[in-house]
């Protein structure tokens, strides 16, 4: 006698030749684990009832169990969050899910992405020197003794070519710098205590004729107007002053002369005028020591002269840049004396 109540009726799941008994409570039936394994094919409703049940798992957040026969897989939670990708330059990359062997390059050198700094070859900047300059001894528009021997000295060596004055002119003050360069000493031009001492220990102490030498140009023969009495013989053509007292030479000093638009006058005069400390009420100059003999034209000092020696002119006068010797002169020429100005 067939049972009618199996549910099997000979065509597989889900068939619909059998019948159940209105009511009947279905018994188990092959659809078994050990059945599905052994070939069985279970029926269409514990399939469905089967995917409900695991719906509801996932829904609330139970891991399901791990079937018969399923891969050898670590589950992953659905409520888990991703873990961050660890950087390259750290760890070394992690297994795939499927199981297969880490890479075995080695990972990207940190060089090809971020070029490494090149090394720097600077110096440090060297800290500024805390030690005070040296003191200045003489400087441009200095005027004295000291200043007589620093030009006498420089001459010594080659750094001043011309005769002491006492003055610290820019001629001076640029034979200074010579000397400073040629030692390796700053270029200031001014006379500070290192330069004095390097100074004092190349040369030695110069002589009365190399403090006072009569002229730096030989003084020309003297007129014939100037042979006899007291006499202030000026040569235009050898640029010297010979104080003479019949016919000897007192004493004899650099001069120069007035330009081509201003000439100094020539021919025979005497002093008239004697003003120490002299200033031109025309040009607004300072001419001490000055001796008229024509005019407005006057033998005096000049500092421009003793500065920049030949390279101007006065405006009419004759210029003296000794001021010792002017000095001297002025002391001993009186009003009345001859003054010949001659070629």
């Amino acid at each position: 006698m067939t049972d009618t109540n199996s549910g099997w009726d000979g065509r597989g799941a889900g068939g619909t030749g059998g019948t159940r008994a209105s009511g009947a409570i279905p018994g188990p039936g092959p659809d078994t684990a050990a059945e599905r394994c052994a070939g069985g094919k279970p029926r269409g409703r514990r399939v469905a009832a089967a995917s409900l049940v695991a719906l509801a798992a996932l829904a609330t957040g139970c891991e399901p169990g791990t079937a018969e026969g399923a891969q050898d897989v670590p589950p992953v939670r659905a409520t888990q969050a991703a873990a961050p990708t660890p950087s390259p330059f750290l760890t070394a990359p992690a297994p795939s899910a499927e199981g297969a062997k880490p890479s075995t390059a080695p990972p990207p050198s940190p060089s090809a992405s971020t070029p490494a700094p090149a090394p720097t070859t600077a110096r440090p900047a060297p800290e500024p020197s805390t030690a005070p300059p040296p003191r200045v001894l003489m400087r441009t528009g200095s005027e004295s003794e000291r200043v007589r021997e620093l030009q006498a000295r420089l001459r010594q060596i080659g750094h001043f070519g011309r005769n002491p004055t006492g003055y610290y002119g820019s001629v001076t003050a640029d034979s200074v710098r010579s000397f400073q360069a040629k030692r390796r000493l700053p270029l200031t031009g001014s006379t500070d205590a290192v330069t004095w001492q390097r100074l004092l220990a190349m040369t030695w102490v110069p002589t009365a004729a190399e403090l006072d030498p009569p002229t730096e140009r030989p003084v020309a023969a003297p007129d014939e107007r100037c042979l006899k009495g007291r006499v202030l013989c000026i040569s235009k053509k050898s640029r010297t002053l010979a104080w003479m007292n019949d016919g000897k030479v007192v004493s004899a000093m650099d001069v120069r002369f007035g330009s081509e638009y201003t000439p100094t006058r020539e021919g025979v005069f005497e002093v008239f005028w004697k003003s120490r400390d002299h200033v031109s009420t025309l040009y607004d100059t300072p001419m001490p020591y000055a001796l008229f003999f024509s005019g407005g034209q006057a033998v005096h000092y000049s500092a421009d002269f003793a500065a920049n020696g030949y390279g101007g002119a006065s405006h009419g006068c004759v210029n003296v840049r000794d001021k010792k010797k002017v000095a001297a002169l002025f002391d001993q020429v009186k009003n009345g004396d001859k003054v010949v100005v001659s070629w």
